[in-house]
């Protein structure tokens, strides 16, 4: 066999060289000349982006994604230092290329090929093509779209326009779009008002919108950084540098700050739509939640959640100042020096300043009457999660998701936690009746009678003795009903040791909708679990829906900007049959006796209608529920600090006290306003003729006379 020559193996590879570069440039041809290129009308009038609407179910405008998004700010008004910023983190060559920077996508390849380093070769012509036609999928064929796109914006457009026309498209987190958007909603400033330091953190959030623009000490080191390339670049001088990266973050005011009557309400939806966004809501797809005009129309009542509103903000303008009397932090000085540093680690000063400087200022914080009387006041802030459902549809009807005096002192309130679905925290005797209900189902009546007096149970497997507290003062067999209504432990305690078990109370509240794992143990009876008070707000609903529980849904509809429907949910979905109707028409009756006379009796000052519920109140005083019901609504409330060190002082975190009367408040609103469609109306009595309870206790049952919670676990 005659071996190839230098002649023949130079004529095979150039054959090959030149049918892979032919091969290329007609792959490059076809795509560039498909229909997802954009048009030359497009590229004239580049697409105008649309703001996402959020309405209500009675048609009241909640929120806009971003807002102000069709404003536009000229290339005059945007700073140098935030046209040098950018140039100088992503395209320092963006004056002296038409487009795409080949050196750049080369030495990029070489890194990722060689190296591993994931690195970008896309520059501001390149990212603002794909701001503007394309997603940001990870595909060869997307690339070389938008490269001959760059190509073409650069023939059509100056370097000066290309510029103004990336800083008005940009994302920068928290539903901004557009630097005059971002530099409202991070600075309270028109751009050309912004500093060189702020000008750096807002090019440093296109990384990570989200992320460093919700964590200031992540927002601050990047800002650094992109300082140090604006001085590398030449594009600012050392004393700027200076300045600059100990320039502390400037917060706009409380009182400058726009929210809906909604705000956490709206912040789930957007976050569930921004996770969504992948193809789980059918339809939904390649929409963008910010771009695309969207128009969503949720399961909210205006009405009803302004009313919580009010509700809450008078409740806990009462508890905040029972709190502030009886709280002292004499005896608690060794918490309040932590809580003293750890504010004083995260403070602005400290985080931009040098490291070698870090630890004085700390001290120097740490002795200064003001800062310590600052954290000493955002630490005993009650905070508060309260969620409204109609039990039927799973409707979120109201939610409140934090004190409306913390959204106040908060410039980012719209985003700060929600306390309705992002806390878990244990729930004390609110979660008996699911206890109660277990009993129910395994034959016992509302009249059956168990010992009220001390229990001890031993532990087979390890001998460790359980001896809950909260056992009646005479002692002696209790009806289930009068030991639900006082909230009396040991009978709990007997119920899930004697006539339940703990995996069967967690086989039910798993049918009724928790999800949060439960400790398979007896004190699991006393509430020594930890659910969301949106999870526990829901459960409570199967007993108001004779047995049947529905799980909570935010969302009912979503057009395109055409009014073409995308999306449309059919409450309700998802129906599960958790309990019997007869089961669920006697936990009603027992609840009753909560409100007529029980623990949270304090609600009758305000709302005298039909009502059932539970209080709960955890043995440290640090959290105070109450979720009630009517015939049509279940609400939840909880009560509490965000650091779980701050405590209620005695009887005053009783959720009797702390949490219910926010209940009473809000349903003597809502059920006295004939705009909302819900009328004052009798529990329904049992579906089936199983039922053990006859109708006239259900109704009216026999009620005695007490004003707070007498026991907690």
């Amino acid at each position: 066999m005659k071996r190839p020559n230098l002649v023949d193996i130079l004529r095979w590879s150039g054959i090959a060289v030149l049918t892979i570069v032919l091969s290329i440039t007609v792959a490059v041809i076809i795509i560039v000349n498909d229909d997802k290129m954009p048009t030359l009308e497009q590229l004239e009038n580049p697409p105008q982006d649309l703001a996402t609407q959020v309405f209500s179910a009675d048609g009241v405008l909640l929120e806009h994604f971003a807002t102000t998004r069709r404003t536009y700010a000229p290339y005059d008004s945007i700073p140098k230092s935030f046209i040098n910023a950018l140039i100088a983190t992503e395209d320092r060559a963006f004056r002296d290329h038409w487009g795409v920077h080949s050196m750049r996508i080369v030495k990029a390849a070489v890194k990722n090929i060689f190296l591993g380093d994931r690195e970008g070769a896309s520059t501001i012509t390149q990212q603002l093509a794909r701001n503007l036609y394309f997603t940001a999928e990870q595909t060869l064929t997307r690339k070389i779209r938008e490269a001959w796109t760059a190509f073409q914006i650069e023939r059509r457009y100056t370097k000066n326009e290309i510029l103004e026309m990336y800083a008005n498209t940009v994302y920068y987190g928290r539903g901004a779009y557009g630097i005059r958007v971002a530099s409202q909603v991070y600075f309270n400033k028109q751009p050309i008002d912004l500093t060189t330091a702020e000008s750096a953190y807002l090019v440093g959030l296109f990384k990570a919108p989200e992320r460093y623009g919700m964590d200031d000490s992540l927002g601050i080191g990047r800002r650094n950084l992109i300082l140090g390339m604006m001085l590398e670049s030449g594009a600012i001088t050392s004393d700027v540098y200076g300045r600059s990266t100990t320039e502390a973050l400037a917060k706009p005011a409380a009182k400058t700050i726009t929210r809906g009557i909604a705000p956490h309400f709206v912040e789930m939806i957007r976050q569930q739509l921004s996770r969504d966004t992948d193809g789980s809501i059918e339809n939904l797809k390649g929409y963008d939640l910010y771009r695309d005009g969207l128009v969503i129309h949720t399961t909210l009542d205006s009405r009803i959640q302004r009313y919580a509103n009010q509700a809450v903000e008078e409740h806990l303008a009462q508890v905040q100042s029972m709190h502030d009397r009886t709280w002292s932090w004499k005896r608690r000085s060794q918490l309040l020096n932590a809580l003293v540093d750890r504010a004083a680690r995260k403070h602005a000063s400290v985080l931009t300043a040098a490291p070698e400087k870090r630890e004085a200022l700390i001290s120097r914080l740490k002795k200064q009457r003001r800062f310590i009387d600052s954290v000493a006041l955002t630490v005993t802030r009650v905070q508060t999660g309260l969620v409204v459902l109609d039990p039927h549809t799973g409707a979120i009807l109201a939610m409140v998701g934090a004190s409306p005096a913390a959204m106040k002192l908060d410039p980012a309130g719209r985003y700060s936690l929600n306390h309705v679905t992002q806390i878990k925290r244990q729930p004390g005797s609110a979660f008996k009746p699911f206890v109660y209900a277990s009993a129910l189902e395994e034959g016992l009546r509302p009249d059956t009678e168990v010992e009220s007096g001390p229990f001890s149970w031993t532990n087979p497997s390890d001998g460790q003795v359980w001896s809950p507290s909260g056992a009646s003062k005479q002692g002696g067999p209790m009806p289930l009903r009068t030991a639900l209504k006082f909230s009396t432990n040991t009978v709990a305690a007997r119920l899930v040791t004697e006539h339940t078990s703990p995996s069967k109370v967690a086989g039910l509240c798993q049918r009724l909708g928790i999800t949060s794992p439960l400790r398979l143990v007896p004190s699991i009876a006393l509430g020594a679990v930890e659910v969301s008070p949106l999870e526990l707000t829901s459960a409570y609903g199967g007993f108001v829906n004779q047995g049947v529980h529905v799980p909570p849904a935010a969302i009912t509809r979503i057009e395109d900007r055409t009014g073409t429907v995308l999306y449309q949910a059919r409450l309700p979905r998802l129906v599960n049959d958790a309990i019997s109707p007869s089961v669920a028409a006697a936990m009603i009756s027992m609840m009753r006796g909560v409100v007529d006379g029980g623990t949270a009796s304090g609600i009758r000052r305000y709302y005298k209608g039909e009502a059932a519920g539970k209080t709960g109140t955890t043995n440290d005083y640090a959290d105070a529920w109450f979720i009630g019901c009517t015939p049509q609504l279940v609400c939840g409330v909880w009560v509490g600090f965000d650091d779980r060190r701050i405590m209620f002082t005695g009887d005053d975190g009783q959720g009797g006290r702390a949490a219910a009367p926010a209940f009473g408040r809000l349903m003597q609103r809502v059920y006295a306003d004939p705009s909302i469609p819900y009328r004052q109306m009798r529990f329904a009595v049992a579906r089936d003729s199983t039922d053990s309870v006859s109708v006239d206790m259900m109704i009216n049952p026999p009620t005695e006379q007490i004003t707070d919670d007498t026991t907690q676990p």
